[in-house]
């Protein structure tokens, strides 16, 4: 049996899975969710997933693994998308972890709330965390100003869990142009083998 993706095709956590499986030419069934309606969440993912977020998987021998970057994980250890060096697989951790506290925020869930959200938060409230998106940017610049991926100078899963709602930051007012080497690295990434687009 495949694996199955519990999957929604704007969900930048989402498109993270479909790009490893994309990488490594993994077989999977895709069943979407609405990431707006969640109503039906407990029944379809109960027991699979402790958030009940999408994206969860199962995998071929049944076992279910809910939340983006472990799922990332989970496929990459082993192949070339994640190193065997222990300090330079802490460094991809490093920028998973920053990915999820500094970066999402401010990025995807303003995204979400402009495009999506049926009853968005005040103009205020977004334009904070737009702030803060800009502030993640900006670290990201100032790496990627020497460096031309973020750990071991190779495509990791570290690129793939930041790329995701980066390269829509646009969708949620978050000009990218300020930021020429996230640009630079935003082309590299898409220029990679199996590389495929969040609505494929």
């Amino acid at each position: 049996m495949a694996v199955l993706l519990y999957d929604n095709p704007v969900s930048g956590n989402c498109h993270k899975v479909r790009l490893i499986f994309g990488l490594l030419g993994v077989e999977f069934e895709r069943r979407e969710l609405s990431v707006v309606d969640r109503s039906d969440r407990a029944e379809l993912l109960g027991g699979l997933s402790p958030s009940l977020n999408v994206p969860t998987v199962v995998l071929d021998d049944g076992r279910p693994l809910g939340e983006s970057n472990a799922i990332l994980w989970y496929f990459a250890d082993g192949t070339r998308y994640l190193p065997d060096d222990p300090y330079e697989r802490a460094q991809v951790l490093q920028w998973m972890f920053f990915e999820q506290y500094k970066h999402e925020p401010g990025i995807a869930v303003v995204r979400f709330w402009v495009a999506y959200a049926k009853d968005p938060p005040p103009a205020a409230e977004i334009e904070a965390r737009r702030t803060a998106g800009r502030a993640a940017l900006e670290a990201m610049e100032g790496h990627l100003g020497d460096h031309e991926y973020f750990v071991a100078e190779r495509f990791t899963i570290a690129d793939i869990a930041l790329y995701a709602y980066t390269h829509v930051a646009e969708e949620g007012g978050v000009s990218l142009e300020p930021f020429p080497a996230v640009g630079a690295w935003l082309a590299r990434v898409a220029a990679q083998p199996g590389h495929i687009t969040i609505d494929d």
